[in-house]
């Protein structure tokens, strides 16, 4: 049996698997508690993950996304990562496209993020989505003190809409 991928919203069951990502991917993760947090407390939170189903994988997490919906206008993404067996199949695009639906279905006129200097496979995925650099934040990354890039969307809805067109 092919396993199958489907995007659904994190659970509070979620954040001990998808901490245990995170520690794998970055090298300043977050804290289980933060997740914690996300799901259940923060009101401008919305936390998707991409869960395998079938296969021998079944039920592992490939991937997961946390935003927040600042002021009524801003989806900021707050964290977005794929598992690395997962990547290089498309379910980067897929789940920021689900992302970005979901913003502007909240009401969201632009999405941003920050990303290291140094990720320029992300950035050119971004990038494909209209997000453009906005800002620099120097010296941003706890861990060696790298660059983040502050990337914008700044028209969500009708990124979304022409997208989906």
């Amino acid at each position: 049996m092919t396993p199958s991928l489907h995007i659904r919203p994190m659970r509070l069951h979620d954040v001990e698997a998808v901490h245990a990502l995170e520690e794998q991917i970055f090298p300043t993760p977050w804290s289980l508690n933060s997740y914690r947090f996300e799901v259940e407390q923060n009101t401008a939170s919305h936390a998707w993950v991409v869960e395998v189903n079938g296969g021998a994988s079944s039920g592992a997490i490939a991937a997961y996304a946390v935003c927040w919906l600042l002021a009524g206008e801003e989806f900021h993404i707050a964290n977005i990562a794929v598992a690395p067996a997962y990547r290089r199949q498309g379910l980067g695009r897929r789940l920021l496209t689900h992302v970005l639906q979901a913003g502007a279905q909240l009401g969201a006129h632009t999405a941003a993020l920050e990303v290291r200097a140094s990720n320029l496979a992300a950035q050119a995925l971004y990038s494909q989505f209209g997000f453009e650099v906005a800002a620099v934040r120097k010296g941003y990354y706890q861990d060696n003190h790298e660059d983040a890039w502050l990337m914008v969307q700044p028209a969500l809805a009708a990124f979304v809409a022409s997208a989906s067109a």
